[in-house]
């Protein structure tokens, strides 16, 4: 027995069925990234019963494509918006403290005083993390969690990002913000939460023809399809979100991020931030990850038209992203150093006006003519609270009875409080499975069945082979991609892809089976 929390083939063949059977549902939420799956949380520990449909794979869409911070929402107290910011910082605090901690960690953030940096420039920076210590003690998160802003010395500053530029260099402002480990495991410690309070998570399950209690679905792996009935429609689509009712309008902006081998910038141990040139409270951050890396973003482009399935970063975003680290480094990088790039959109309500940068990152509940609920907008940090209100809304729309909200102090699979029983592992745990997996990484390895479960799926790679078979028996993982991509993210840089490719197929055909 694999546990409740626990997302495989053969639990999708199960609740799949038993949905197709006109078995019914309090709500069905359609889509599978961070807000459907909070929705799905959010609504399975008030007691309803949920089934979450995602045409492809959890956290296919946008919700892998972040900058893997959880802000604190200081750059929209810059522009006046006090409410979203304050929002954020909460909603921080709640993630570090609560949900997730073994998932989201402090993060440095170091702004190099370099002579290009004027003085009113030097002024806004410090002013602002000066109110970001401001919003973080309104949000009741201590010190002892996220540090207070402070300066540091030249030494100091290129001790935190040994390749800054030295050359005239005045010490550095150092703030702290929220870092997930990665968002797309964020998104699966959701929904395996949300399975854990008895929600069906059914990925390769497309949805269409939807109104205000039924839903068309198909069986992406099968090709059948059969209506769902529910007494809650919940549209959660991310910037797909107009497919299900065209009459909703957004505005795709793209981001784009460059991954680095963290070598090319001397492993540094804080998130280099560099001010845009010519631009007021914008910033390009080059962020220390797992696996080695650094990623460099992040831009704000309009992304009119068609939207693909896997957006894809244009030149002239690389180039600005390189141009932009470079004026704070010693040597600068060029193409040859980048080893991989990625694109997400973001799902922003359409104002008609105005650059993406400038759009508001509110978010907002629709109920559409047919009776489906749809929830546009907003940001990854706040999906909590966004998942809070779409449930609210969707009880008193449709005059349904449920308790309050719980999630605020739910701690998510993987956190030292929640009971999940944590089994006891002969082997040692290394510390890239414990930041993956919180206190869960022993059961990574104590239920492998795997040959050489502590071996890494590829030399220099810090991943091991029981994590891939972990995936497949217990995160969901129905394909090679899904773990490469998803529930690792090997595949960001090609060459490893293809090292680790063998392993993941080798765990899709040993364990990917219905039993």
């Amino acid at each position: 027995m694999t546990g409740p929390t626990a997302l495989n083939r053969a639990r999708r063949a199960t609740e799949l069925a038993a949905l197709a059977d006109g078995q019914p549902v309090d709500v069905i939420v359609i889509g599978g990234g961070i807000t459907g799956a909070g929705i799905a949380l959010d609504a399975a520990t008030r007691g309803l019963s949920v089934a979450l449909v995602e045409k492809h794979d959890l956290a296919f869409g946008t919700s892998r494509w972040s900058s893997k911070l959880v802000h604190g929402g200081l750059r929209y107290l810059a522009t006046g918006n006090i409410g979203i910011a304050r929002r954020s910082a909460i909603e921080r605090g709640i993630l570090m403290t609560r949900n997730a901690p073994h998932l989201v960690k402090a993060m440095p953030q170091l702004v190099p005083l370099l002579p290009s940096m004027g003085r009113v420039s030097r002024v806004l920076v410090r002013t602002g993390f000066v109110a970001g210590d401001g919003l973080r003690r309104l949000a009741g998160t201590s010190a002892s969690t996220l540090p207070r802003s402070r300066r540091v010395d030249a030494r100091r500053t290129a001790e935190l990002a040994p390749t800054v530029r030295t050359e005239g260099l005045d010490g550095g402002f150092l703030a702290y913000d929220g870092q997930l480990i990665d968002d797309a495991r964020l998104v699966t410690a959701v929904a395996r939460t949300a399975a854990q309070h008895g929600a069906r998570i059914l990925t390769r399950v497309s949805a269409g023809a939807a109104d205000a209690t039924s839903v068309r679905l198909t069986d992406q792996l099968t090709g059948d399809s059969f209506d769902a009935s529910a007494r809650v429609v919940i549209n959660a689509a991310g910037v797909w979100a107009g497919d299900l009712d065209p009459a909703l309008t957004l505005r795709p902006s793209r981001g784009t991020h460059l991954v680095f081998d963290a070598e090319a910038f001397g492993n540094p141990t804080a998130a280099l931030t560099i001010p845009i040139p010519g631009e007021l409270n914008r910033f390009v951050f080059a962020m220390p990850e797992q696996l080695g890396r650094v990623y460099l973003g992040l831009t704000d482009e309009d992304a009119p038209g068609p939207i693909p399935d896997v957006p894809q970063p244009t030149p002239g975003e690389i180039d600005f992203l390189l141009n932009t680290v470079n004026t704070a480094l010693a040597t600068g990088l060029t193409p040859a150093d980048v080893r991989g790039a990625y694109a997400g959109l973001r799902p922003l309500i359409d104002t008609g006006e105005g650059h993406t940068a400038d759009v508001s990152r509110e978010h907002a509940v629709v109920e559409s003519a047919s009776g489906v609920i749809s929830i546009i907008g907003g940001k990854l940090t706040e999906y909590r609270y966004m998942a809070q209100d779409v449930v609210d809304r969707a009880l008193q729309l449709r005059g349904l009875g449920a308790p309050g909200c719980r999630t605020a102090n739910l701690p998510l699979v993987g956190a030292p409080a929640n009971p999940v029983a944590t089994l006891r592992s002969e082997h040692a745990l290394p510390s890239s499975l414990v930041a993956r997996f919180g206190a869960e990484a022993p059961n990574v390895i104590a239920r492998a069945r795997c040959s050489r479960p502590t071996e890494p799926v590829a030399d220099g790679i810090d991943v091991i082979r029981a994590e891939f078979e972990y995936a497949v028996t217990h995160e969901g993982a129905l394909s090679a991609d899904d773990i490469l991509d998803r529930r690792t993210r090997i595949g960001l840089v090609a060459e490893d892809r293809a090292r680790a490719a063998e392993v993941a197929a080798e765990m899709i055909a040993e364990f990917g089976e219905v039993e």
